[in-house]
């Protein structure tokens, strides 16, 4: 989440300025605490974003490291993933892909979860903003890796169907630390607007995949 992520960048650049908690581990608890309270302060709650955004689970606490912690232990790591694997939900009716032509609206669109947005309206997946998704785009986001002819070079077996579903539900399920949003985990996206990511993704006749 975008402010749950501000907070850890926040905290981690609070840390690098002087806190030194490396060098001085007697301090970083107390030093945390107190950055900690400077955020929560700063923030004020406004539309549906709420303080509660502030609040890490245990997915963001375990990968808010500072440069001087290092990168997630590889055992951590995969505890993380065995965990989130076992929040991973599927559609009840085991149908996987939607409509691949409601799914290029929802990676498209960067509407839902902001102060100024109508918590009652869909949110969309903002896919482009890390991802490129189609030979046509002028304009895209590198954060991600490119999806340009994912499902053309993957297939579109069950397994693969399955697999992407989950992904976009829960990336943490298969890669500790992700930077992908949760999209399904924290209802940022409705089960059947997975669906149509998914077939954006898969669909022969997807702009994606041609």
């Amino acid at each position: 989440m975008p402010f749950a992520r501000t907070v850890a960048v926040t905290l981690a650049g609070l840390a690098l300025a002087g806190l030194a908690q490396a060098a001085q581990p007697q301090r970083g608890a107390k030093d945390e605490a107190r950055a900690r309270e400077v955020i929560r302060a700063s923030f004020k709650e406004k539309g549906q974003a709420g303080l509660d955004r502030l609040e890490q689970d245990e997915v963001q606490a375990a990968c808010s490291r500072t440069p001087g912690q290092g990168p997630l232990p590889a055992a951590a790591a995969r505890k993380l993933v065995a965990a989130q694997q076992a929040t991973l939900a599927y559609p009840a009716d085991g149908k996987l892909m939607g409509d691949w032509k409601k799914g290029e609206q929802i990676a498209q669109s960067g509407v839902g979860k902001q102060f100024s947005d109508d918590p009652a309206k869909p949110s969309g997946g903002n896919c482009y903003a890390c991802h490129r998704l189609s030979k046509q785009e002028v304009s895209f986001g590198t954060l991600g890796p490119s999806l340009y002819q994912y499902g053309k070079v993957r297939g579109q077996a069950e397994a693969m169907q399955r697999y992407t579903y989950a992904k976009i539900f829960n990336p943490q399920a298969f890669t500790a630390c992700s930077t992908m949003p949760r999209f399904g985990h924290h209802a940022i996206l409705t089960e059947e607007q997975i669906k149509d990511l998914v077939a954006l993704l898969l669909d022969p006749a997807s702009p994606v995949n041609q």
